[in-house]
């Protein structure tokens, strides 16, 4: 995708959705880090649902170690890899408390050192939390940068890449998410939604959903 194209791309998801902001539902910077290691392979809804009572009585790292593994899993047990998360959560508690003085880094190294947290957790946790202009590729990321070609890429970490070189200013900052509730909600794996989608013209996907209840161009 061309530079003008792109400027008319993000300024048409912009227009769409002039502050976007994350789903995870959360207090502070913690409770950020803690919902989006929960999040991994698991709905923005479904942790939320899990973590609104653990957030109520738990806001740091010391209060969660207090709390225990095997009570962590008594509020997580609907979110997948439940008990893997929790062992996870717990020890990058404890590792928040020992290394970090109970409080979440601001560094990329320092976080993808914590148990449980690899690169685009980082990056969501850079971004949101702390104003970078980092670019977290899950799978509807992944989805509207290839179907677009936004930036294609066979790999999360080749889409990631190419977004950082072809997302110019003023768009770094919120790409990420306005990329991922397009995604979510718009293009979606399934069936993407091109008859209500801001981008369709400038998007290459073939072919183009047609609204409900129409039928494709070609069919009788």
């Amino acid at each position: 995708m061309k530079r003008a194209r792109i400027v008319e791309f993000y300024s048409r998801l912009a227009a769409d959705n002039p502050h976007p902001e994350t789903e995870l539902e959360s207090g502070n910077v913690f409770q950020l880090l803690v919902a989006v290691v929960l999040s991994a392979q698991a709905t923005d809804a479904g942790v939320n649902k899990a973590t609104r009572r653990l957030f109520a009585d738990v806001t740091t790292p010391e209060q969660m170690v207090a709390l225990g593994e095997d009570g962590l899993k008594a509020h997580i047990r609907t979110i997948g890899l439940f008990n893997t998360k929790a062992k996870n959560v717990i020890a990058l508690s404890e590792a928040l408390i020992a290394d970090h003085c109970g409080q979440v880094p601001n560094d990329r190294a320092a976080l993808e050192k914590l148990p449980g947290v690899g690169r685009k957790t980082a990056n969501v946790v850079l971004n949101t939390a702390f104003g970078a202009e980092t670019f977290a590729v899950d799978t509807h990321i992944f989805r509207v940068c290839n179907r677009t070609r936004l930036a294609p890429g066979k790999t999360v970490l080749a889409v990631e890449l190419k977004l950082d070189k072809a997302t110019p200013q003023p768009f770094r900052l919120h790409a990420h998410h306005w990329l991922i509730l397009h995604g979510r909600y718009v293009c979606k794996a399934r069936r993407p939604e091109c008859w209500r989608c801001v981008v369709a013209d400038l998007c290459p996907f073939e072919p183009k959903t047609p609204p409900p209840g129409t039928r494709a161009a070609g069919q009788a």
